[in-house]
């Protein structure tokens, strides 16, 4: 029998409905440790819960955190996958940022719910158990960080969450999941073409993430600049275009050699350098701007503040960007 390390974190999947106020929020006891006996005809498992937070509480601090959790106890010969319980709203940052520090390639599957445990239809029990079966799978083994809901199995860098409320609210857009959960099997039918790996020991930048919008000018990104950010989140408009009254603030941030890394904030395609009209992407390229391929907002910004820990030459960030 496999021996799967569960790590708690907290999060919807670990909350309970109120009864007569409807409101939803964290009890003091998780009510997925009931079913670990339950469970345990899966795997062996063994739990750890370094905290219990909403996700929206979880910072990159508790990323951190739950990296070190994951290096220490992959390293020991008795662990064979891991499976992380986490709050679904920053789920997709979480996971990414571990595939980008853990090296470990032993499976490693992150899962959430979008009803809590007492609500009807809830749906963390399923969760959970489907994450539990394809952390036991030799062939998870190496793809890198997983997401696992609503029976799919998505990778960390393309997947996101969609709808605010819906079950099927992770999707990977562009790619689709990468893999099944049926009753009978686990069913891998894509397999990852990247990995991208850093050796990170602390994480003390600051980025910030901005979405641009018809008529920005340069003021937030001005005040943004007196801040002393270390880096720029940007979701541009359409491949990868500004308004021209931002450019101002964008000269700014670069002249104060703050990096700034243009993603599309439209739901599919990416950031590309055509168009050439003031504000437009080549004007933004000649400038400095770095170009993502193909990450979200809030998952870039996470790259940057990994990326930082290795270097702040802009040469360097473009080709890391560019992968």
């Amino acid at each position: 029998m496999k021996r799967i390390l569960v790590i708690h974190t907290g999060g919807t999947i670990a909350m309970q409905e109120d009864s007569e106020t409807g409101a939803v929020s964290p009890g003091r006891d998780n009510p997925l440790l009931i079913h670990t006996e339950q469970i345990s005809k899966f795997a062996q498992l063994s739990i750890r819960q370094p905290f219990h937070l909403p996700s929206p509480h979880i910072t990159i601090s508790e990323m951190l955190e739950l990296k070190n959790v994951i290096d220490e106890e992959s390293q020991k010969q008795h662990t064979d996958g891991i499976v992380i319980t986490h709050g679904t709203d920053t789920l997709e940052e979480t996971a990414y940022f571990l595939d980008l520090t853990v090296h470990s390639d032993i499976p490693i599957v992150v899962t959430g719910a979008m009803r809590s445990s007492n609500e009807i239809g809830s749906d963390g029990l399923y969760n959970y158990i489907s994450s539990i079966r394809v952390a036991c799978t030799t062939e998870a083994k190496g793809k890198g960080v997983l997401v696992v809901l609503n029976d799919e199995i998505h990778t960390a860098m393309n997947v996101t969450k969609t709808h605010a409320s819906n079950v099927s609210t992770f999707q990977s857009p562009q790619y689709g999941p990468i893999g099944i959960v049926t009753k009978q099997a686990i069913i891998f039918h894509h397999q990852p073409t990247y990995k991208e790996k850093y050796d990170i020991h602390t994480l003390t930048k600051n980025v910030v993430l901005i979405k641009a919008y018809a008529g920005m000018n340069s003021d937030l990104l001005s005040a943004i600049n007196d801040m002393k950010v270390d880096g720029v989140v940007i979701e541009g408009l359409g491949q990868g275009n500004l308004p021209p009254a931002a450019m101002t603030g964008v000269e700014k941030l670069i002249h104060s050699n703050i990096p700034i890394v243009l993603v599309s904030r439209c739901f599919n395609g990416i950031a590309q350098d055509i168009y050439s009209y003031q504000g437009g992407g080549k004007q933004l390229k000649d400038m400095g701007v770095i170009f993502c391929n193909g990450l979200n907002g809030q998952k870039a910004r996470i790259k940057l503040l990994v990326a930082l820990t290795q270097t702040n030459d802009i040469k360097k960030l473009n080709e890391l960007f560019s992968k």
